[in-house]
């Protein structure tokens, strides 16, 4: 059902490309080390350019010729390091939740933040312009929708809400919540609740926003930990 909902709102949803950092090599560089650098560039090009297709078409719709086009480069190049569009899906899942996962790793592995502070980091960061942007959602969900004919894709998000939901039972345990049952039902409650806000948030712009979407989890939150969190 996601992925028809997908389908039938991509036109409206994809207003905007992603903001993809272009790779400049100084010209003081010596040469082999540009030469060193180039096949990672490139592999990240057609990564970023097969977000950009995905978002626009869907996953079944987009075919190497479209990526090879967006990312300007030959197809004889997109084959030397992919070898077939299954694996460049692949490898672009494991992108997006590479760089997912990084970015919540920086906040529960910073020491100068509190528990609190860290929990009210992770939700901002879930619903910043960068991670809930209309295109990176419809990607993520494009992939979510196709977990249950392909193991590969399950076993990818599945990694990213386990990792999402352990480190925040983790922080719900250093609240002061009592019992690791009680810290998994929270921990579980709020990843799923993320996952439908974003799905919200891309399906019906109108009624949900990333401001509502952060009130809604503080308000989550506080239900638990009024000691830590106030609800909005």
């Amino acid at each position: 059902m996601i992925i028809h909902l997908l389908d039938s709102l991509q036109a409206l949803y994809y207003c905007s490309a992603m903001s993809l950092p272009k790779t400049r090599s100084s010209a003081a560089a010596p040469k082999t080390r540009r030469r060193a650098a180039a096949p990672e560039q490139r592999r990240e090009q057609l990564i970023k350019a097969t977000i950009k297709c995905i978002a626009r078409k869907g996953l079944s719709n987009t075919t190497m010729a479209d990526v090879t086009k967006t990312a300007k480069l030959s197809l004889g190049i997109v084959n030397l390091h992919f070898q077939s569009k299954d694996k460049l899906l692949v490898e672009v899942l494991r992108y997006i939740a590479e760089e997912y996962k990084q970015g919540w790793d920086a906040i529960v592995n910073d020491a100068s933040l509190s528990p609190a502070q860290q929990v009210e980091a992770l939700i901002d960061f879930d619903f910043s312009a960068e991670i809930a942007h209309p295109a990176k959602l419809s990607v993520w969900f494009a992939f979510w929708g196709e977990t249950s004919s392909r193991p590969t894709y399950r076993d990818i998000c599945n990694e990213a809400d386990l990792q999402t939901t352990s480190s925040m039972r983790k922080l719900c345990g250093a609240l002061g919540c009592t019992g690791k049952k009680r810290a998994e039902l929270i921990a579980t409650g709020y990843t799923a609740l993320a996952d439908g806000l974003w799905l919200d948030i891309l399906v019906t712009p109108d009624e949900m926003d990333r401001v509502m979407a952060r009130d809604i989890c503080r308000n989550y939150m506080a239900s638990f930990f009024p000691d830590h969190f106030k609800a909005p």
